[in-house]
């Protein structure tokens, strides 16, 4: 009876709705400290070009980019053996062969990958489409080129109601129909090289959290692994590697111009939705409630270098950046700041016309217009 009566009032207590506690003093609000001004007016950005004491640019070039490694905190062992590729799914398409792949990028593991290879005789320009973040973990790879029939029909039905936000065009098939190979890799937490338990966006940080612990950095991982792929791009008999690009949308953009940053194998690379500058990103003023992520968190390197300065890194290399004016998570004043920075590093070269910034009338997408510029863009410099 007691152990009823026990139960019972346990019931009760459990599901009542639960009232937030609030003390009268607090420190943080909308998940920012409420001394978002101070820190932000605190990042004067000392290693930016232009703001450093280092004159020579290749010299600045250098030292800002293993500033950045430095922030990557350590990378993934390298494989004992070389990329140790394994091809285990072949289809033959509209113009081009399509392969699934395992690609070993680390000791610690091997990175599940689509290639698409044009018919003909090569070697071809070649580009490494990075996928999209989207809050959505469930497929990585195949968010950007169609699922082989290999795949699960669950991830394939996902990956097509996934092609809304790139206008129902797979842009990795779409390159590879224009004559280009297109490498697309999961990367960590997406797709195959997800968790156990399911996709959760909640557990990503917690996750993140938690490399951290071992001493390293998952969003680091994403761009080491990018790097890495884009090296083995390089190797294939099938590609030109004086002819490699990079391109993405939303998070995929991110990679791209970090990429970009610190990858010479890089010749060109487009962004598209991902290019903002810090004070606006992070300020207060726009009443978002998500402002940044591990998945673009690279610890301490805001106290050198904002965005903007690290996709310079890249100059004098052609680069490209469309942004949505009508995309709520870049501020267009964060936007054109931006745009202004790298435009300011590309002039002090003499290579400003290989920098391009545009500014659409869209939200967050990649539509095909987007795809077809890019396109244009690749033709024109790969």
């Amino acid at each position: 009876m007691i152990r009823r009566l026990f139960l019972l009032l346990w019931g009760l207590l459990t599901s009542y709705p639960m009232i937030a506690q609030q003390r009268e003093k607090y420190e943080f609000m909308r998940n920012l400290p409420v001394y978002t001004d101070s820190l932000i007016a605190d990042l004067t950005y000392p290693l930016a070009w232009g703001n450093s004491d280092i004159k020579d640019f290749s010299t600045w070039r250098k030292t800002a980019r293993q500033k950045v490694l430095d922030c990557m905190l350590t990378p993934p062992p390298a494989p004992a053996d070389g990329y140790d590729v394994k091809v285990l799914y072949e289809e033959q398409r509209d113009g081009y062969k399509a392969r699934k792949i395992t690609l070993r990028l680390s000791r610690y593991y091997t990175v599940p990958a689509y290639i698409l290879i044009p018919d003909g005789k090569g070697p071809f320009p070649a580009v490494n489409v990075l996928h999209d973040h989207g809050a959505h973990l469930f497929i990585g790879k195949e968010k950007v080129v169609r699922p082989l029939a290999c795949e699960d029909s669950t991830v394939i039905k996902d990956a097509e109601e996934w092609l809304a936000g790139y206008g129902n065009q797979f842009f990795g098939d779409y390159l590879a129909q224009h004559g280009y190979v297109v490498l697309a890799t999961d990367a960590p937490m997406w797709g195959e090289r997800g968790q156990k338990e399911g996709p959760r966006r909640d557990r990503y940080d917690m996750i993140a959290g938690n490399m951290m612990m071992y001493g390293v950095d998952l969003s680091a991982y994403m761009t080491y692994d990018d790097v890495s792929a884009t090296d083995y791009l390089a190797t294939m008999p099938e590609v030109d590697a004086s002819r490699i690009g990079c391109t993405g949308w939303s998070m995929g953009a991110y990679r791209a111009w970090m990429l970009a940053a610190l990858s010479d194998h890089i010749k060109a690379s487009a962004s598209v939705c991902w290019m903002v500058t810090t004070d606006e990103q992070m300020s207060m003023k726009y009443q978002r409630t998500e402002n940044g992520g591990f998945a673009n968190c690279l610890p301490g390197l805001r106290r050198w270098l904002d965005y903007p300065h690290v996709a310079s890194i890249a100059c004098p290399k052609a680069m490209l950046f469309i942004n949505g004016s009508q995309d709520k998570l870049f501020p267009v004043a964060g936007v054109e700041k931006a745009f202004q920075i790298m435009h300011e590093v590309w002039k002090s070269q003499g290579a400003d016309e290989n920098l391009e910034t545009e500014l659409w009338d869209m939200p967050h997408r990649c539509p095909v217009s987007a795809q077809q510029r890019v396109l244009d863009f690749f033709r024109k410099h790969l």
